[in-house]
């Protein structure tokens, strides 16, 4: 049985940060926190950043680009995100983000129902706070990567070829 969702308040700057493949995800929201009908991020991704081609297999994902411009690589299609873009990514569909330009870029991600949120504090390195620097990735982390994805129904897929 799980737990009744909780009341949540965070001011600015505040929430569990994680350093994930050199991206940092501030979680907003919890599982625990929600009852398990979701969970919400805040990411900041740097030039050049974003996680390797994937799918869920639990949960969908959607996103919606506050700062900065990301590139999503959906199933085959390429969408530009600037700020007020949402993208809703259904279980089960390969998908991608990068953010191709010279400026960092923030993101919300939401997944519902929740697990992600599980799998980052699991696979991501807890930063000492939202102002801390990501971590660069490095081969450890994606080998980490590839051996927990599956435990928590993520797909991890091939690069795209050049």
């Amino acid at each position: 049985m799980s737990t009744p969702a909780q009341f949540i308040h965070h001011t600015s700057g505040k929430g569990k940060t994680f350093s994930a493949v050199g991206d940092k995800y501030m979680m907003l929201a919890t599982g625990e926190q929600t009852g398990g009908a979701y969970c919400l991020a805040e990411a900041s991704v740097p030039p050049g950043g974003g996680p390797p081609p994937h799918y869920h297999t639990r949960e969908e994902e959607s996103f919606f680009v506050t700062e900065g411009e990301i590139t999503f690589m959906v199933d085959g299609r390429t969408v530009a995100g600037t700020p007020g873009t949402f993208v809703q990514i259904p279980r089960g569909t390969p998908h991608a983000f990068k953010n191709n330009t010279s400026t960092p870029a923030r993101m919300l991600i939401f997944c519902t129902p929740a697990g992600f949120d599980r799998f980052m504090a699991e696979f991501a390195v807890e930063l000492p706070s939202p102002d801390a620097p990501s971590i660069p990735p490095s081969p450890a982390e994606i080998e980490k990567l590839l051996r927990i994805a599956p435990d928590y129904g993520i797909v991890m897929l091939p690069p795209p070829h050049a």
